[in-house]
Parts: structure tokens; sequence; C-alpha cells
């Protein structure tokens, strides 16, 4: 996970659930439990969350201040903070939203970083994200995904709109 402000750029795709035995074993990945709680909106639109990660038995903590700026690309300020930070933070969960729980497949693919969402709601579907160099760069996506659409500008599939309300659409 990067730290500091810079500026995401970042597709996303609504895939068929994956075999994540098959993710797990693909070279370099990482496997990250995640709970995410979002907070009150800041200022000007500024979205808020923190994030407890559970990766190879360690936990660590995030905190992350986003900015929408397109479709495709956010101004991001993410660091790590300590447990009792992350405690205080909570403290301040947007009311409207549930917390997520994802198992995050972190899969390296032609020199980027694959992220495979597996959430509990869904047994039939999954979410995929690669971050990009450009808003141009063509995303390369392996044969074994199965893609069901680009949602990059779907609003309904943002993790900040999941824990409001979950799609269910047929698909």
């Amino acid at each position: 996970m990067g730290s500091g402000k810079h500026c995401e750029i970042e597709r996303k795709y609504l895939i068929r659930y994956p075999d994540t035995d098959h993710l797990a074993a693909q070279p370099g990945c990482e496997v990250w439990e995640i709970t995410q709680i979002y907070l009150e909106d800041g200022e000007d639109g500024l979205t808020r969350r923190v994030r407890r990660v559970r990766v190879n038995g360690e936990v660590k903590y995030f905190r992350t201040f986003k900015r929408r700026v397109s479709a495709l690309s956010a101004l991001e300020d993410e660091g790590e903070i300590t447990a009792e930070d992350y405690t205080a933070y909570c403290a301040q969960q947007d009311p409207s939203r549930q917390p997520i729980l994802k198992t995050r497949y972190r899969v390296p693919y032609a020199g980027h970083v694959l992220e495979f969402d597996i959430y509990p709601f869904w047994r039939d579907r999954a979410v995929m994200e690669i971050e990009l160099e450009a808003e141009d760069e063509a995303a390369l996506i392996p044969d074994y995904v199965r893609v069901i659409r680009d949602v990059s500008g779907e609003k309904a599939y943002k993790n900040r709109q999941l824990a409001k309300r979950v799609p269910m659409e047929e698909i």
C-alpha cells in the first residue's frame, strides 16, 4: 500500500467469482483481510476512511483521505496509523454506512498489481481493480479472469457506496 499524497488512476471491473486458490497460487500473491470503515465526509466532498489490514498474521492500520477528480482518478492522501489512531477515527464513522469486510488478493501481473476484492455478500461475482500510470493506459487482464463489465465510472461499485447498498442485479 502506498503512502503519502499521490494521484490514483484506477480501473475497476466487475468479474465472475474467481478461483481464490488459483489467485493465491500466483507468484508474489499477497492475501489481505481488510476491515474498511468510512468516516463522516470532510470538507468539499473529501472522502475519509480507515482500514485494518491483516497480512501474513500481522495487523496494520491505515487512513485515507480521497478527493475524486474524474471517473478514473482521485487525489489520495494515505498513510499508516497506530491502533490507537484507528480507534479514535472509528468514533467518526459515518452512521449511514456499514463497515466493509473483504479479502483482497494482490497479484502481480504485467508490471502492475491486480487487486481482487472478495466480499462476503456475493458468491457469484467480485471486483478487480488495477492502478494505471495514465487514464488512457490499456489495462492488461489475464485469461483466467472473466470480466462482466468495466464499472470504473459506476458509483454503485465504489466501496463507499457498497457500505450503504450492495448491488444485487442479475449477471
